[in-house]
């Protein structure tokens, strides 16, 4: 199976990549912009493979995404890329609006006439997967509520906002022009390869650093985790048996509030690292309350049984097993995020 993914350079999206390489059945074709947290050194160990393929480009640029598709033909298209910090969708909200929502559009018309000329066996084959966030339905008011697949959308931020329109595109092709769409949207991915400006690498990062650990308003924020790598496994298992048009939400079983989390990262850190920062006698001494993010969502919780029940999916780790790996191979890839901090990831 010939699959392009869009943003395969990313966290997410590099997640993608292996793990559909990790299958000799499939062929890869990446195609990344690689903006600041598209980053080539996630995908060493697949890049020499002869069934991978990477091409730089951006998904706004029509000529351009018409032209991979034309070269390398895929059977289907997994659609990763996007911007995706909420405090950055904040500070500037263009770009989101352009990426997120304008490469999505470009890359719908390029991947429409692609499509269409296609025959028609090779049509019914086809698949857009297109994946989302379950930031698009806003926060929920009590501990009973779950999000399902129709559940509607309230998005608070610039980024969740950008997001829910690229959805709301993607159903719209689908409808109109009868484009073999999927939509899949996850709670709080964590894992290995994370950007550092991410809650749980940043918190790993600072505490090693010996820096503050900034925790927004009182911590008490609520997300479902789920591990990347069984994130990928799901987004495989919908691309290769989801019902074309359906929408599929995909959770980790894992509520904790934020200040659980990066206790459990400095209870992990305190076990692990003997050789502590000059001065404090746990990495909690280090844990600093900041003002709140403007329009923070309080609750995001998923409901994944449709997935469980149609697809057969359900996630392989829990949150304790996963944060203890993700912890782990931070400590053990230092030079990976040490070049993301000095960007010299960026001169390769």
């Amino acid at each position: 199976m010939k699959v392009l993914v869009t943003g395969g350079a990313g966290f997410i999206g590099s997640a993608v990549v292996r793990y559909l390489i990790g299958k000799p059945e499939n062929v890869v074709i990446n195609i990344d912009k690689l903006t600041y947290a598209g980053n080539l050194e996630s995908l060493e160990n697949v890049k020499d493979n002869s069934r991978y393929y990477f091409e730089k480009v951006d998904i706004c640029n029509y000529k351009k995404v018409s032209e991979v598709l034309k070269k390398y033909q895929p059977e289907m298209i997994m659609h990763l890329a996007a911007e995706s910090h909420v405090d950055r969708s904040i500070e500037g909200p263009e770009v989101f609006i352009q990426n997120n929502i304008i490469g999505t559009y470009k890359l719908l018309e390029a991947t429409r006439k692609y499509w269409s000329s296609l025959a028609d066996d090779e049509k019914k084959r086809f698949r857009f997967h297109h994946v989302s966030t379950d930031e698009v339905y806003g926060d929920l008011e009590n501990n009973n509520e779950l999000f399902t697949e129709t559940t509607s959308y309230s998005p608070s931020s610039p980024y969740s906002a950008s997001k829910a329109s690229s959805d709301h595109l993607v159903r719209a092709w689908h409808r109109t022009f009868d484009l073999p769409i999927i939509v899949t949207n996850c709670s709080n991915n964590y894992g290995p390869y994370h950007f550092p400006e991410k809650l749980i690498p940043l918190m790993i990062i600072n505490a090693l650093k010996g820096n503050p650990m900034p925790v927004y308003g009182n911590g008490k924020q609520i997300r479902d985790w789920l591990y990347v790598e069984d994130h990928a496994s799901a987004l495989y298992r919908v691309l290769t048996t989801g019902k074309i048009g359906e929408t599929y939400n995909i959770g980790g079983h894992n509520e904790k509030t934020n200040i659980e989390v990066v206790n459990i990262i400095c209870d992990i850190l305190d076990e692990l690292v003997l050789d502590k920062p000059r001065g404090i006698q746990s990495f909690k001494d280090l844990i600093t309350y900041v003002k709140d993010r403007p329009g923070h969502d309080k609750r995001y919780a998923i409901d994944a049984s449709k997935i469980e029940q149609e697809l057969g999916w359900t996630p392989i780790e829990t949150f304790e097993s996963g944060i203890r790996k993700t912890v782990k191979w931070y400590l053990n890839n230092r030079e990976w995020w040490t070049r993301i901090h000095d960007k010299s990831f960026m001169q390769k």
